[in-house]
């Protein structure tokens, strides 16, 4: 049976935490904080596609391309954050294809394909924009072989822990590690 409790934070203190490790300690207990009063401050896909226009792409060091979304983003609350990335690993997800990755390896379905390079190419589509997303995701064939963007998966964690000084914890809404898109891979 679950228990929903709903608890403000600043009522969070030992004796609290106290009582939940007695009455459930051999439950697993799940935290969600919600810290936006109502929808007007939900990030939104254009939020996201409108601040990843912000990568400096004069820059040859990638921590500097990404550094104007990671000042952005750590600007807003921290759902946003979260919702940043949970938008990013949803678009990570929808290019992981076969098709995309046939495409990838140069439509050799025989070929290795390295997840973790399809990871960093799959990133690259979204660092160049909405434009060259939708057209990769509707036409596979367009899947770039030669753009990578790792740095892009940094972003959310770099803008978390400048806001909080701590480290982000996050299960992504979608997992986007290369071959979990079970349908995209049939």
């Amino acid at each position: 049976m679950d228990t929903i409790l709903h608890i403000k934070g600043r009522d969070l203190d030992h004796a609290l935490v106290d009582d939940l490790k007695e009455k459930y300690g051999q439950a697993n207990v799940e935290i969600r904080v919600h810290d936006i009063p109502d929808a007007a401050g939900m990030f939104k896909e254009n939020d996201f596609w409108n601040i990843l226009q912000q990568l400096d792409w004069s820059s040859s060091e990638n921590e500097q391309i990404i550094e104007p979304v990671v000042v952005a983003l750590s600007k807003m609350n921290v759902a946003n954050i979260y919702q940043f990335q949970d938008i990013l690993s949803e678009k990570l997800w929808h290019l992981d294809t076969r098709a995309h990755a046939n495409a990838f390896t140069d439509g050799d379905d025989e070929s290795f394909l390295s997840a973790d390079d399809f990871l960093y190419a799959r990133c690259g589509v979204i660092a160049n924009g909405k434009d060259f997303y939708e057209l990769v995701l509707s036409n596979p064939l367009e899947m770039p072989r030669d753009i990578t963007f790792a740095p892009l998966l940094r972003i959310a964690k770099k803008a978390y822990e400048r806001k909080t000084g701590k480290k982000m914890t996050i299960v992504p809404a979608f997992n986007y590690e290369t071959c979990s898109n079970k349908s995209g891979w049939q």
